[in-house]
């Protein structure tokens, strides 16, 4: 057993980050999921449905497609991306959203619960709950679902309720507040499927190894094609759980390099970015420990990102051990940059991007450009860009 799949420990930490930090009320909730999910793993039966809802719900495995036009056109390294674009919902959270899921029905709870920021988890769970019977409610932050519209659309569209969450900066964030004073009023009969690797334990864990789908058919993948290991793993990160999806199944493997890439937004020295493992510090937030965005005083400082899905203050601590460990690295890619990247892989393969990887898309096609011909990336091209198009038009400067 790696060292990855023996973390978190015992009592849900990564190193110093993670645990569980919460009510007190919400505890025997979270030790019936950790209870619950340990047997669901253990139960041939559920494995062997989700695995079938995979392939015949969502649609795996997701290619892995190389982009020779755009690995032409910066003249250096071999770029490939995971199509998680391609999957059910077009993006990677429906894998999650469907072992959750399916927990959810084991566990006997006929309503689902879940906060959503860039609309794409929201309609994940929404398209889950439909196939499943289960009763949706999504909490949203009203700049978001502004933002969003069109994700708004479908999850009202495949069943789910869209409740507008005013409080706070009204995105992410205040969304998850809300939805864990929901958990919290009716804890009995709800079950909160969360999106990201964040959130008290046994949370980082379940989502870690949803996603890691991800990661483990790449690796397959590109050793069927290229009979060997790729040398960097890129990835955008806001809460992180695409990241850790592709990551994970290749922690042991020193000789792949983990890059993650949060949103600069509009600067690092403003304070109108999210990148809270470039420049925040260790705190306390939504019932995890991990790098934060917060004041002198502790307090949660407002965060700004042109994507949606990565414009949070926190970030999942595995990736927060990841960095204190040294084995992954963290950059940072500004708002500017990520609709080059955005526009860069539109043209060069007729594939729009979400803005959330168009972040590592940059990101990518710089590193690249300084690497030998020789040199493999893999890019996790988390989701499309639908939902997207309305920023990017008014970004710039025109409007639908």
């Amino acid at each position: 057993m790696t060292a990855s799949r023996r973390l978190p420990d015992g009592r849900g930490y990564f190193g110093q980050f993670g645990g569980m930090f919460v009510p007190e009320t919400l505890m025997p909730a979270l030790k019936e999921l950790e209870l619950a999910y340990a047997k669901a793993q253990a139960d041939p039966d559920f494995q062997q449905q989700f695995q079938h809802l995979c392939r015949h719900y969502i649609g795996r495995p997701t290619p892995l497609y190389a982009a020779k036009q755009l690995s032409a056109k910066i003249g250096a390294a071999t770029i490939l991306l995971k199509r998680e674009d391609l999957a059910h919902t077009g993006a990677h959270k429906i894998n999650n959203a469907l072992g959750q899921g399916l927990l959810a029905k084991r566990m006997g709870k006929k309503r689902v619960i879940a906060e959503t920021g860039a609309g794409q988890h929201g309609v994940a769970v929404a398209a889950v709950c439909a196939m499943l019977g289960l009763k949706c409610i999504i909490y949203m932050g009203e700049e978001d679902i502004k933002r969003q519209s069109p994700n708004v659309f479908r999850i009202k569209l495949l069943g789910g309720e869209v409740r507008p969450v005013s409080s706070g900066s009204r995105t992410l964030k205040d969304a998850i507040n809300e939805t864990i004073r929901d958990w919290v009023s009716n804890v009995n009969d709800s079950y909160y499927l969360l999106g990201s690797v964040v959130g008290p334990y046994p949370y980082p864990m379940i989502v870690r190894n949803f996603q890691s789908i991800i990661g483990q058919e790449t690796k397959e993948q590109i050793l069927a094609t290229y009979q060997r290991l790729p040398d960097y793993l890129i990835a955008c990160v806001g809460g992180g759980s695409n990241a850790i999806g592709l990551f994970h199944p290749f922690f042991s493997q020193k000789s792949v390099k983990f890059i993650g890439v949060e949103a600069a937004g509009k600067g690092l020295a403003t304070d109108k970015h999210a990148a809270s493992l470039a420049v925040g510090k260790v705190g306390v937030l939504h019932g995890t420990k991990s790098y934060l965005l917060q004041d002198d005083n502790g307090q949660i400082m407002p965060t700004h990102s042109i994507a949606p899905g990565l414009d949070y203050p926190g970030v999942g601590p595995e990736h927060s051990y990841y960095k204190e460990t040294g084995r992954a690295t963290y950059v940072a890619v500004s708002d500017t940059q990520a609709l080059e990247g955005f526009k860069l892989l539109s043209h060069t393969e007729g594939i729009i991007p979400a803005l959330e990887p168009a972040h590592a898309i940059y990101y990518t096609a710089e590193l690249a450009a300084g690497l030998p011909s020789d040199k493999l990336i893999v890019v996790n091209l988390s989701g499309r860009g639908d939902k997207d198009l309305d920023i990017v038009y008014q970004a710039e400067g025109r409007e639908l």
